[in-house]
C-alpha cells in the first residue's frame, strides 16, 4: 500500500488556502493509503515566537482537522516534535547537503523578504522537511506547484545520501494537484496569513461575510462581458460549485448581466453553510481536549515507530551503530 506524507504549520487560524490546498486534498486519501499527517511544529517556531501562542495553535490545529473528518482508525495524526528521530535524522541528512542546494531554496529568500529574521533553522528548513519525509518512508507527498521545490531538495537529499552510504532511504514521487496549488486571498494574491488576505474557515459567520464582500474585484460594468478566468472571485466560487454550477456562472460572466456584489453573497453563504457541520463538531472537540491528545499520543506512537526503523538503518548506513 502506497505510504502517503503531509504535514501543516500550527501558524494561526486555518483558512480557505490550508483547506483546500492541503487538508481536504489529504482528507480524501484517506483509506487509499497508509495516510500520515502531522502538525510541523518544530517548523512553527521560525515564525511563532510567542510559546503560549504555539501551544494553541498546535492544539487548535488538531481540533480543526479533526473537525474535518479526519479519522484516527485511517489516519496516523501526530506532533513533528514527538518524533524526536526526525531532529537525528535532520542531522545525519545535513551533512550530505550542500550549501548551494539550500541557498538556491526560494521559500527562504521569500520570508526574508517578508520580514522573518534569517536564522540557521529557517534556512536549514528543507532538511528538516526531508527528514520528516524520509523518516516515514514516504511513498508520495501531496504539494502544491509552489511547493514543489521543496519536495525536489528532498529528493536530492535523499538521493545524494543513497550515493554515499547505500540504499537507506526511499526516493518520495511529489503529487501535484494543479486545481488546488494556489487559492486567491482576498486581494487576488495567494491566501496567505503573511499578506493578511485569508478567509478562515472557523471564523464567525458574520466575520466570513464581510471578509468576502471585501475580495478585490475590478470595475469592468454589471452590464459588460467579463472573464472569468482572471477573476479571483470566480476562483473562490468555483471551490464550492459542482460543475454544472461553475460553468452556468462563467456563461454568465461571459455574457454580461454579472454584478460582483450578488456573487460575493452567494459565496459567502456557501462557505458558512459548507463548514457548519464541520462548525458543530469543532465545539464538540474543542469541550473534550483529553480526546484530541490522547488522538496525537497515539498517532505519536506509531509514526516514532516507523522513524526509529529508519533512523536505525540510517545510523548503521553511516556507522554510528554497528
Amino acid at each position: 500500500m502506497k505510504r502517503i506524507l503531509s504535514g501543516i504549520q500550527p501558524t494561526g487560524r486555518l483558512h480557505l488556502g490550508n483547506y483546500f490546498g492541503m487538508m481536504k486534498p489529504a482528507l480524501e486519501q484517506q483509506g487509499q493509503g497508509d495516510l500520515f499527517l502531522f502538525i510541523a511544529d518544530y517548523h512553527a517556531l521560525t515564525s511563532v515566537p510567542d510559546p503560549d501562542q504555539l501551544r494553541s495553535d498546535i492544539h487548535s490545529v488538531a481540533v480543526d482537522f479533526l473537525a474535518c473528518g479526519l479519522d484516527p482508525g485511517k489516519t496516523t495524526f501526530y506532533r513533528q516534535s514527538d518524533i524526536p528521530e526526525v531532529t537525528e535524522l535532520s542531522w545525519l541528512l545535513s551533512v550530505v547537503t550542500p550549501m548551494g542546494l539550500l541557498e538556491r531554496c526560494h521559500s527562504y529568500k521569500d520570508k526574508i523578504a517578508r520580514g522573518i529574521p534569517p536564522s540557521q533553522g529557517l534556512f536549514s528548513y528543507p532538511v528538516l522537511m526531508a527528514a520528516d519525509i524520509l523518516a516515514m518512508r514516504s511513498d508520495a507527498v501531496p504539494v502544491g506547484r509552489d511547493q514543489k521545490q521543496h519536495l525536489e531538495v528532498t529528493r536530492d537529499i535523499a538521493g545524494r545520501f543513497n550515493l554515499r552510504y547505500g540504499q537507506v532511504f526511499v526516493i518520495p514521487e511529489p503529487d501535484i494537484r494543479d486545481e488546488v496549488a494556489v487559492v486567491p486571498g482576498i486581494d487576488g494574491q495567494k491566501m496567505s496569513k503573511s499578506y493578511n488576505n485569508t478567509i478562515e474557515i472557523f471564523a464567525d459567520p458574520d466575520e466570513i461575510r464581510r471578509k468576502v464582500m471585501r475580495i478585490v474585484t475590478d470595475s469592468t460594468p454589471v452590464e459588460a462581458p467579463k472573464d472569468p478566468g482572471r477573476c479571483s472571485l470566480f476562483a473562490l466560487f468555483r471551490l464550492f460549485a459542482d460543475e454544472d454550477e461553475h460553468q452556468e456562472l462563467a456563461a454568465r460572466y461571459r455574457a454580461g448581466g454579472v454584478a460582483y456584489s450578488a456573487v460575493k453573497k452567494e459565496l459567502a453563504s456557501r462557505i458558512v453553510d459548507y463548514f457548519a457541520p464541520f462548525r458543530r463538531k469543532r465545539e464538540e472537540l474543542l469541550a473534550n481536549p483529553d480526546y484530541v491528545q490522547a488522538v496525537l499520543a497515539e498517532g505519536a506512537r506509531k509514526a516514532r515507530s516507523e522513524a526509529q526503523k529508519t533512523l536505525k538503518a540510517a545510523r548503521k548506513a553511516v556507522g554510528l551503530e554497528s
